[in-house]
């Protein structure tokens, strides 16, 4: 009861409501959906899908993979605020084959990868794949919709 008794007591100070208070705002932020600042992929189809991503960095243009994203969940395959306005991606339907491609040539390897350099894959070792370009004019969080029926991929900002 003693200890009960100090919490409470301690909630009168200024600084300690203060705190209470972010605190709270910072658990129902969580609680409510509040977009984040990242690049995600959500799978709304039926099969697993392999996600490969592509984009510019300070080495130069960089493309990873694989994320490998089960039926109707998403993934994170950029985590914080997204650094470049152009992102590219391909995926690809592991159970039909079916892809999600553009016309943006980059480089993918069979296995898990991370690729500097969109020239030459294939002397390099790597396959070439068509990756389609997203616009994310600058957004803090974007995120890619993968739908199964038409095949067709739809952008939303967060």
């Amino acid at each position: 009861m003693e200890s009960q008794r100090k919490a409470v007591i301690s909630l009168r100070n200024p600084l300690s409501k203060l705190i209470f208070g972010l605190a709270v705002v910072a658990g129902t932020m969580g609680v409510t959906g509040v977009a984040h600042a990242e690049f995600r992929v959500c799978n709304s189809t039926q099969n697993l899908v392999g996600v490969a991503i592509g984009y510019r960095a300070k080495e130069g243009w960089t493309t990873e993979g694989w994320w490998q994203i089960p039926a109707a969940t998403c993934a994170t395959l950029i985590e914080g605020k997204l650094q470049s306005r152009y992102y590219y991606l391909y995926a690809e339907d592991a159970a039909r084959g079916g892809r999600w491609t553009g016309d943006i040539k980059m480089c993918v390897a069979q296995d898990k990868f991370k690729i500097t350099g969109v020239n030459d894959c294939f002397k390099r070792g790597y396959l070439q794949m068509g990756f389609k370009e997203y616009d994310t004019g600058r957004q803090a969080g974007w995120m890619v919709q993968l739908n199964d029926a038409s095949g067709s991929q739809e952008s939303q900002k967060q």
